[in-house]
């Protein structure tokens, strides 16, 4: 088939989760023999990556405008372009689904979470979301929820079945350590926490629980985000020598980190499947969650749950586990991931949606 992918920043992933699910989704769709296109919001380098071809096209960068003008344009250049099948991504999108269908290109939507309840919308951004969640129910061919939470949502409260995929990740740690040495880390005397830095990912709430332990080991907070400059600032501002914020780190730096912490740290309170929970644990790290349905569905017993008042608590429990202990909530981790989240059966289960979409 020819496939298209929209609705994301583009491809190499260098930003979010949906970048990510586009890069691993594409390059392994191709690989097994389907002509894919991914929608990019700037070039990168070479319009094929991993024989996947670039279409890169320009957007406006604002917080509340950023993603639906370029899916907009991505949905005229799809017009003019037929694929067999088209994969858009994130229900703010789901406006402009039904456009490929008058020229007859059948489209799923990927939902994600519940969007509209992040921290840094205003009421248009958050009445936008909750149309998308609406329009989304009837503007494209199909609904993919991620997570069991976000099928039941749609269902209870919209009466709308989707088709549930995870999101996937790998297994198995990396060897190398460079990333670690360019930071001041040691393997395995560190704890890491990865996000997006904005509000509902509760990156202060980390640091702050982190600088009440009495402990030589290091926090490494990695992350950033386009539209949140006072609140990086706010987690930025401590004097604590322990503390280590690069920014974003992706790639093989980003595998490595994983890798080697001693324990990390998911504290994201909004969204389906977050990818770098269930990156982390199939790395075979210490998982601790801030205790979400969502959450708590990914994790599955394989990780500590924590409220927001406890955090401190729960980071002085790990370091006094003992080692059998600390290995055996890693491996429960990794056995979480590769029962569940495997990056070639999430593939499989797309590749069949969109076939029986496009020859319907």
């Amino acid at each position: 088939m020819k496939i298209a992918i929209a609705g994301t920043r583009g491809i190499p992933a260098r930003y979010g989760g949906f970048e990510t699910f586009a890069e691993e989704l594409s390059t392994r769709l191709a690989a097994r023999g389907h002509s894919v296109v991914v929608y990019c919001r700037q070039r990168h380098g070479e319009p094929r990556y991993h024989g996947v071809d670039l279409v890169a096209l320009p957007t406006i960068r604002h917080k509340y405008v950023d993603t639906v003008v370029h899916t907009c344009l991505s949905t005229i250049h799809l017009l003019f372009h037929r694929v067999d099948a088209a994969l858009y991504c994130n229900a703010a999108n789901a406006v402009f689904t039904w456009m490929p269908r008058l020229v007859g290109i059948p489209v799923a939507l990927n939902v994600d979470g519940l969007e509209r309840n992040r921290r840094k919308w205003n009421v248009l951004g958050r009445l936008w979301y909750q149309l998308g969640e609406r329009l989304s129910t009837f503007c494209p061919n199909a609904v993919v929820s991620d997570a069991v939470r976000i099928r039941e949502y749609y269902l209870s409260r919209y009466g709308k079945q989707s088709t549930f995929i995870p999101y996937g990740a790998e297994t198995g740690r990396a060897a190398s350590r460079a990333v670690l040495d360019q930071l001041g880390l040691e393997s395995g005397r560190y704890f890491l926490y990865v996000s997006r830095m904005e509000p509902e990912n509760n990156a202060l709430l980390v640091r702050e629980a982190f600088e009440r332990l009495d402990t030589p080991f290091k926090l490494a907070l990695i992350g950033d985000a386009p539209y949140a400059a006072d609140y990086i600032r706010r987690v930025r501002d401590t004097r604590d020598p322990r503390v280590v914020m690069p920014g974003a780190i992706y790639g093989e730096g980003y595998r490595e980190l994983q890798s080697h912490c001693f324990a990390y740290i998911h504290a994201t309170e909004v969204g389906g499947t977050h990818p770098a929970l269930i990156e982390a644990m199939g790395r075979g790290a210490l998982t601790l969650y801030l205790n979400t349905a969502e959450n708590a569905e990914a994790a599955a017993g394989a990780g500590i749950a924590f409220e927001p008042a406890d955090l401190a608590e729960q980071l002085a429990r790990v370091l006094a586990m003992s080692p059998p202990e600390q290995d055996h909530w890693r491996a429960l981790a990794v056995e979480r991931v590769a029962e569940r989240y495997s990056w070639e059966s999430v593939t499989t289960q797309y590749e069949e949606l969109l076939t029986a979409l496009a020859r319907r």
